[in-house]
């Protein structure tokens, strides 16, 4: 079974309004031209600019976009070009695995990209996701082609409502992603296939959790092996760091911080003086861990050492 990516998905769940929104926006040659989707991390907001980009970008094919159903149609040309990343009207930049930051590099190749003449008359597109990971020099630079970026060229940036550049969000207009709790069960089921309380512990299952979160999550334990319904929020979070997973790839790295902000969430009802002043030095750490790009074992093992054992 092919893994689901936001590159990938054909289907969009859940966020059509968004969609006709930006649509609407297209047809009245009104679309931003600097546009921050800002939201929870998992929510789809790529899969959302993704759709939205093959939609502008198919429309005058045969295949093009279904609107109807809110759906790409797998035989268009415009997709298979945006898959295998030869699309001359899509440039879209990430953070490397193997990396920490979204670097200078990556910026630069893309300033040298735009000022390629384009081949067609059709817009082109600059995704950038997880703009909290673009380092100082890379903002710098990014900043340089936002300021006056050429003709027809449209920037589209994810914001997972971490901390970032007020220089860099006062240059967009910010277009805020938000469901609520039912429809991110709702959409949880459609990617699952079924009722998500079939696959994950209900103590896995946070009023802030997030569609994307929980599929992965379920991914995760695919590859590895687990039963989500044995897992509860303790066990879970023992696991990884036990198993050094957060080492592995990013996205362990990502459930871990994310579940020990939830653990955080679950004790707040009974919080004392001395949990509460903990609360606050991890939340603190996690936030310099982060930002600093400091070590990440330390502050898990310590994390593990107050609260998981015993």
């Amino acid at each position: 079974m092919i893994e689901i990516k936001p590159i990938n998905q054909e289907k969009l769940f859940g966020l059509e309004k968004y969609l006709l929104d930006l649509i609407k926006l297209h047809k009245k040659k009104i679309f931003p031209n600097k546009l921050l989707l800002n939201g929870p991390k998992g929510i789809g907001k790529s899969t959302l600019a993704y759709h939205f980009i093959n939609y502008v970008l198919s429309i005058d094919e045969s295949q093009k976009y279904d609107l109807e159903n809110f759906s790409i149609n797998p035989n268009s040309k415009t997709f298979q070009t945006i898959l295998n990343k030869t699309n001359l009207n899509l440039i879209s930049i990430d953070i490397s695995q193997d990396k920490k930051t979204i670097d200078i590099e990556q910026i630069r190749d893309l300033i040298i990209n735009l000022n390629k003449s384009s081949f067609n008359d059709k817009p082109r597109f600059v995704l950038i996701d997880n703009i909290e990971f673009l380092n100082k020099n890379s903002i710098n630079a990014l900043l340089k082609i936002l300021e006056e970026p050429n003709k027809n060229i449209y920037f589209i940036l994810i914001h997972n409502n971490k901390k970032i550049l007020s220089t860099l969000t006062s240059r967009c207009i910010n277009y805020k992603i938000n469901i609520t709790n039912e429809e991110c069960l709702a959409i949880c089921d459609k990617l699952l296939g079924g009722n998500i309380e079939n696959f994950i512990n209900k103590d896995l299952i946070d009023y802030y959790i997030t569609p994307g979160i929980i599929y992965y999550l379920n991914k995760y334990a695919e590859k590895n092996d687990y039963n989500l319904l044995e897992f509860d929020l303790k066990k879970l979070l023992k696991n990884i760091i036990k198993e050094n997973h957060y080492k592995k790839d990013q996205f362990s790295k990502y459930i871990i911080y994310n579940f020990i902000e939830f653990y955080f969430r679950k004790l707040n009802s009974s919080f004392s003086k001395t949990v509460y002043k903990k609360y606050n030095y991890f939340i603190k750490k996690i936030s310099d861990t982060r930002t600093f790009n400091l070590d990440e074992e330390i502050l898990f093992i310590e994390f593990e050492e107050e609260f998981l054992n015993g």
